[in-house]
């Protein structure tokens, strides 16, 4: 990131842009790089705050790995989290944390192990985004799902996770017997 910056700069420079133009421009272009953002309207919360909540009012954990410039979260922020009844389910029925999958920020497992968010999306494979995992209120995985999904996916996933189905059977099980 650092060399790109510099790039930047030099590019700007030999371009006529004064020194302060120049930290201008490479402040926007790193702010913007190192952020990425949940489904707007939602009350996703860090890692360690979802855990804590999760604990004390006993809601599974909704997961959202995500990143800057990730295309298909964006997709699925637009097409699949703006559908109001779906904000409505998740928001009433699980603690929701959000996870920059590039992120330096660091958490605190629930073995009390201090990690990056990149580290735990190291952890969990979350090699690609947007990756949805579904956790105990303990922070234990019951399942997780990478890729754009729908509202009915969603929907399922809830079935799935609060109906407690994931004690006797996989997903895939789960849904090749939904009706």
């Amino acid at each position: 990131m650092a060399e790109f910056i510099r790039m930047v700069a030099l590019w700007l420079k030999e371009n006529g842009m004064n020194l302060i133009k120049i930290v201008v421009a490479a402040s926007c272009l790193w702010a913007s790089a190192v952020l990425a953002d949940p489904p707007p309207g939602y009350p996703f919360v860090g890692y360690d705050a979802g855990l804590a909540a999760a604990r004390a009012s006993g809601k599974p954990i909704f997961l959202y790995f995500g990143r800057y410039g990730c295309a298909w979260c964006d997709h699925t922020n637009k097409k699949t989290f703006s559908d109001a009844a779906l904000k409505k389910l998740y928001t009433a029925n699980y603690e929701l944390v959000y996870v920059d999958a590039e992120s330096g920020k660091r958490l605190t497992l629930p073995s009390g192990e201090r990690i990056t968010e990149a580290e735990l999306g190291t952890r969990l494979k979350a090699f690609a985004t947007p990756l949805f995992v579904y956790l105990t209120p303990q922070g234990d995985k019951i399942v997780q799902i990478p890729g754009f999904k729908t509202v009915q996916d969603f929907r399922d996933y809830d079935r799935y996770v609060r109906g407690g189905h994931y004690k006797q059977k996989t997903l895939l099980e789960f849904l090749g017997s939904k009706s």
